[in-house]
């Protein structure tokens, strides 16, 4: 199994940008695709960003393409998300998701995703 923590949330104002960070522990991290996920309280968790293994596939929810990137460092076991030009509609919780897999692919839907992080806050005022 995978340990996930996720940090770098916080309260911002829009335009701002911030950068996600989670960090794995317990077992190779380079064996997981990762996923971002964020859910607003009511709401159902919505994919926000995904990656494979080796870090050379990603995948981008519209509403966030452009202003987003999702990175990963094998070597740190972490995986990041940088926002950029934050909106009041990007406010929820952020999860981080790995998935352990037998090949390279990345995956967009939670439901593929054998562990998740406690989740971080993102608080974003007009």
């Amino acid at each position: 199994q995978v340990q996930l923590i996720e940090s770098g949330g916080g309260l911002l104002q829009a335009g701002d940008s911030l950068r996600l960070s989670c960090t794995a522990s317990g077992d190779t991290f380079s064996l997981y695709a990762m996923g971002w996920f964020r859910q607003v309280p009511g709401k159902e968790r919505d994919n926000v960003a995904a990656i494979n293994r080796n870090g050379d596939i990603t995948r981008y929810a519209d509403s966030v393409k452009g202003r987003t990137t999702i990175s990963r460092d094998n070597a740190k076991n972490t995986v990041y998300l940088q926002m950029n030009f934050l909106k009041p509609e990007d406010t929820a919780i952020y999860y981080c998701a790995a998935k352990r897999s037998d090949s390279n692919t990345y995956y967009f839907t939670e439901l593929a995703y054998d562990y998740w992080g406690q989740g971080t806050q993102v608080t974003v005022s007009s």
